[in-house]
């Protein structure tokens, strides 16, 4: 039973590392999958952001560098794969976190840097490697990047990547680190195209690992919701919320258009903030987060789309303005609080056309999500129900005729 990091049997430096980084007992992903990585087994893993998966694959790859150290200067011996230049970012960050008691180095491989700056990286001994597969496979073309040197091989957000049309690209990066030892692979979901989408030479007899966010985890976050009467109650709700209670809060919006009227509600209220959403400018994207991450300003506005895969610290409220459509959604956006072992809250603000979807994401968590009211802002609406649809009891004739029809099309098949 794996209870704490030392029994994992990590190096000391590894052990001091985690410390100082504030973790305190490993999540279930990083219980489950670093000791098959570590005994060099491939690893196929379902692991939903904020389950504490990046150190579930660091660890074992600086683990494996300390136990063979180079004997002499070369290429990176372990290749990162990740669909974007920020989960990049922060893999690397996170990687380097963990390995500052070592003299491992860790690169970056994205879009956005210049091509005279990679160079000059290039050239220099690395231990590993994270990238984004399109500006990698460039390199590799330009033959400036050498493959033959991996030992292992991560894929980050395999789902998302084949999601982004990365599919074939993976594929030929598989084909030049074909001298690999091992090969771990990360997925939001084992289901359908998270793995079925690569292919079958990937992985050589994987060990499985399912971990999504269990009891113990979810219960670090605190979830309520508060009914609006309309959108002038919810928006006094928000601005009550991130006023007077949370310290730094993410808050989730379905579109674009909504983000933006909601932008200009909260400059107007004097409340500063920072937003992210698709198709945004890499340099303005990056500087919205930057603000955030730095302090400068406490409230972040986000869509689905572009919130993916970012890992922002100590963020003490997620706020859905508005509810997405499905409950895995819901899921994946509060687990962008509580992390790193700390606790966190989750608000749903909703309408009455909310109430089944909220109802929905406590059947689907096996938890209840109970209301709240603030003094001075209780709804003035009743609750409002939800019914469910009856299904419709079949006559024996209708039973008979679809028996009829069943018998049919068997026999025209045999």
């Amino acid at each position: 039973m794996i209870r704490t990091f030392a029994d994992l049997e990590l190096s000391q430096n590894l052990l001091q590392a985690i410390e100082e980084m504030g973790y305190q007992r490993p999540t279930q992903v990083q219980a489950q999958a670093i000791p098959h990585a570590l005994d060099g087994r491939d690893v196929l893993a379902s692991a939903p952001t904020g389950t504490g998966k990046t150190a579930a694959f660091i660890l074992p790859a600086l683990q494996h560098l300390e136990d063979f150290p180079r004997t002499k200067p070369g290429p990176a011996r372990v290749l990162v794969l990740t669909p974007t230049r920020e989960l990049a970012m922060q893999v690397a960050e996170h990687a380097r976190g963990l390995a500052k008691h070592t003299n491992l180095k860790v690169f970056t491989i994205t879009g956005g840097i210049a091509y005279q700056e990679h160079a000059e990286i290039l050239g220099t001994t690395q231990d590993i490697v994270v990238a984004t597969p399109g500006r990698l496979m460039e390199y590799i073309e330009a033959e400036k990047f050498d493959c033959r040197a991996i030992e292992s091989l991560i894929l980050d957000e395999a789902d998302r990547m084949l999601d982004m049309g990365f599919g074939p690209v993976v594929d030929r990066l598989s084909k030049e680190c074909r001298w690999r030892k091992q090969t771990l692979l990360f997925s939001a979901t084992l289901e359908g195209k998270g793995v079925e989408g690569f292919t079958e030479d990937l992985l050589t007899d994987p060990a499985e690992v399912d971990a999504d966010p269990s009891r113990r985890e979810r219960k670090k976050i605190n979830q309520w919701y508060h009914r609006a009467d309309n959108m002038e109650h919810k928006l006094a709700l928000l601005k009550n919320i991130i006023t007077e209670q949370a310290e730094r809060s993410i808050i989730f919006v379905k579109t674009r258009d909504r983000l933006a009227d909601l932008r200009g509600q909260l400059e107007s209220a004097q409340i500063p903030c920072a937003w992210i959403q698709g198709e945004m400018p890499q340099e303005r994207r990056n500087n919205a987060i930057e603000r955030f991450r730095d302090g400068t300003v406490n409230v972040l506005i986000a869509t689905d789309v572009a919130a993916r895969g970012i890992d922002l610290p100590d963020v003490s409220h997620v706020i859905n303005f508005d509810m997405p459509r499905t409950a895995d959604v819901y899921l994946h956006r509060i687990g962008r609080t509580a992390r790193a072992g700390k606790k966190g809250n989750a608000v749903a603000l909703i309408e009455a056309h909310d109430q089944g979807m909220i109802e929905r994401v406590g059947r689907y968590t096996k938890e209840e999500i109970k209301e709240r009211f603030i003094e001075g802002l209780k709804p003035t609406h009743k609750k409002s129900k939800v019914v469910k649809k009856k299904k419709k009891k079949l006559d024996k004739k209708t039973i008979a005729g679809k028996k009829k029809k069943a018998a049919k099309k068997l026999k025209k098949k045999a």
